[in-house]
Parts: structure tokens; C-alpha cells; sequence
């Protein structure tokens, strides 16, 4: 059988990562990338070889990239009659006008965070609703705050069951080199709820969820503080083992030096990852806390690169390549190098769940 041939629209910050992402699935093919003008991004996949070829939306963009002497393949109906699954990674609002593009040629899409929710059959997280993802058209991922914060959540439900959950969100006001955002020396606070809360709904519905958001000045990661209402009570033990048995999540202690979303940064660069990239959320062990059925805990949410597994999920979902959650996201995370930080522990036993969250973990 022919690896799945797939096609990254939008080479930005998200898109970088997705075409890196699928390139080391080795069940997958990636069969280009696809920008409308020069970019920092462009230009460095110049110097680096093209190691994936480069694709404009249409002929009249040639002239720019030929002019920064960045070698161009063709266009994206080239592109478009050649692949099984598009992944959009554009600005918001662009993936839904290309979505027309995409039904007209009969080509599945999976869209990023960016774009509103109706644009795509099933809003999808690879480990809370993988089923709900099978063979669907169109499908979307979570923002990259909303990701990570159901990691977290869909793991202590598959535990023991959650019934409610309160969060806090510190926001990175921007991505790295977002100058134009101009958020200095200020927190600004959003109305409750936010977002990350009514999409965890979304996603999870039966557990209920709130949450308040503030935008800080800074530009490498998120920190999202949450209380969670447990349907059974969990000692801090039990979470850390259930934490570091998650391929997705990794457990810091502060006491080590992890005291900030800059110094998992460093320790990402330091590892020697491209882009300074983590894959995984960061829970620090310092700030879990219980109290009966009620459980509190801090988690870093890497902006940039925390989508990508369920951007890989959701192919393997589309696709139909897997029909089984664990199995499908267990071979994401094993092409991208991802393992539990734990060796494994025999689970703590569970509250049954309503059938829509899909198989145990």
C-alpha cells in the first residue's frame, strides 16, 4: 500500500512544523510546501537545500521567489492533483476560502486554530475525540493553549474522571519576532470565559469548564494554571505517575531549574531541537496540590510546536489510516521521538465515561 502523499498550505510559523512533522511520519509522504511570497522561512529553505519542494498559489507569484532565487516546483493545482490530505496552515480566514478550492478538487483538509469552528466536520484533539475524527472531510485542530490544556484534562479524566475544571491562562502575547503586536510593560485581561474553556467543552462535553485569560509581554510559551473537580480523589503520586506515563506530557521540577516558560525554552534549544521545538506540555511537580476530589497544577503550553502531534493524528484520523486512538497516536509519537518520561505503572483505575470520549488511554 502507497504511503498517504500529503501537502503543508502556508509555510509560516505553524506550517514549518507541520512539514516537519510529516516528514518524519514513516507512514507518510510529504509531497511539498505551498507560499505566496518570500519569507524568512522561504529563504531559509533555500539554504538548506529544498529539502521540501516549493509550491506558489499562482503563476504570477513566481517572479518574486525567482528574484530571491528561491527555486519554485510549480503551483498549487500542481500540488493539489497529487496529494490525499491538505494540511492548511494560513492566517486566519485564508482556510476558508481555500476550503472551496479543496471541495471542488475533492481533496480532505485539515485546518489549524486560526479558523472558526464551522469550517470543518469534527474540532479535533488527537486524544480526547480520535474517534470522532475517522474518515471525516474536514477537520480542526485546537488553538495551541486549548491542545495542551486537554491534554492535561483528557489524561486526569481517563484516570479518574473530571467533572469541572477552572483555569488561568498567561498568555505569550506573540510569537517570536511579532514586533508589530507592540504589548509592553501591561497584562491584559479578557472577559471570562475564555475560548480554551468553551473549546475544551467543545471537545469534552461532559466536563464543564471556565477560564480567564491574560496576555503578558513575553513571546515563548504559555502557562495555564488549573483546578480540576475530580470524580474520584487523587493523591499528587497517582497524578505524577498518570503525567509521566503520557507520551505527550512532561513533568519538570522547579527545583531542577525549570522555573519558566523561558527556561523550557533553553532546555529545548539546549537538547539540541530544531527551532528550540517541544513537542510536549511541560506540568511543573511543585505546583500539583489536592485537596479531596479538588486537584491543582501548572502546565507550560509550547505555542509553536504543540499542535503538530494532533495535526498528525488527524491525518492518520481523515485518513482512516488507523481506526484504534491508541494505536494511531501512538505511532505520532513514536516518529516523533515522543515516550512516556516514566516507565510504565499500572494505571489508577478508572471512573466508566460517557461513550463520545472514546477508549480508555
Amino acid at each position: 500500500m502507497s504511503k498517504p502523499r500529503v501537502a503543508v498550505v502556508g509555510y509560516g510559523v505553524i506550517g514549518q512544523r507541520l512539514a516537519d512533522g510529516v516528514a518524519r511520519q514513516g507512514d507518510m509522504e510529504l509531497v511539498g510546501v505551498v507560499d505566496i511570497a518570500p519569507t524568512l522561512s522561504t529563504r531559509a529553505l533555500r539554504e538548506l537545500g529544498m529539502p521540501y519542494p516549493l509550491f506558489v498559489v499562482a503563476p504570477e507569484q513566481r517572479a518574486a521567489f525567482d528574484a530571491a532565487e528561491i527555486p519554485v516546483s510549480g503551483v498549487l493545482d500542481d500540488v493539489l492533483g497529487d496529494v490525499d490530505i491538505v494540511l492548511d496552515a494560513t492566517p486566519g480566514g485564508v482556510g476558508r476560502q481555500n476550503k472551496q478550492i479543496y471541495q471542488k478538487r475533492g481533496i480532505k483538509a485539515v485546518f489549524q486554530g486560526g479558523e472558526k469552528n464551522d469550517i470543518a466536520d469534527v474540532f479535533f484533539h488527537g486524544y480526547a475525540n480520535y474517534e470522532k475524527g475517522i474518515g471525516r472531510d474536514y477537520l480542526k485542530l485546537t488553538s495551541c493553549n486549548t491542545t495542551g490544556l486537554i491534554r492535561a484534562v483528557d489524561c486526569l479524566d481517563r484516570a479518574v474522571g473530571v467533572e469541572r475544571v477552572i483555569v488561568t491562562i498567561v498568555r505569550r502575547v506573540a510569537d517570536p519576532g511579532d514586533t508589530h503586536r507592540g504589548l509592553v510593560d501591561v497584562a491584559q485581561v479578557d472577559p471570562v470565559p475564555s475560548h480554551q474553556a468553551l473549546d475544551l467543552m467543545t471537545i469534552m462535553p461532559h466536563v464543564e469548564a471556565t477560564g480567564l485569560l491574560v496576555h503578558v509581554p513575553t513571546t515563548h510559551g504559555h502557562i495555564i494554571h488549573v483546578i480540576a473537580t475530580l470524580k474520584k480523589p487523587l493523591t499528587k503520586e497517582q497524578a505524577l505517575r498518570q503525567f509521566e506515563d503520557h507520551a505527550r506530557i512532561r513533568v519538570v521540577r522547579i527545583k531542577d531549574g525549570f522555573n519558566s516558560n523561558t527556561a523550557l525554552f533553553r532546555y529545548a534549544r539546549d537538547l539540541g531541537h530544531k527551532r528550540a521545538d517541544m513537542y510536549e506540555i511541560a506540568v511543573f511537580d511543585e505546583t500539583i496540590a489536592t485537596s479531596g476530589r479538588e486537584f491543582m497544577c501548572a502546565i507550560n503550553v509550547p505555542q509553536e510546536a504543540v499542535v503538530t502531534p494532533e495535526t498528525m493524528d488527524a491525518i492518520r484520523a481523515s485518513l482512516e489510516m488507523q481506526t484504534d486512538r491508541l494505536e494511531a497516536v501512538g505511532l505520532t509519537n513514536r516518529y516523533l521521538g515522543m515516550s512516556p518520561s516514566h516507565a510504565q505503572v499500572a494505571p489508577v483505575a478508572r471512573t466508566p465515561e460517557p461513550a463520545a470520549t472514546g477508549a480508555g488511554r
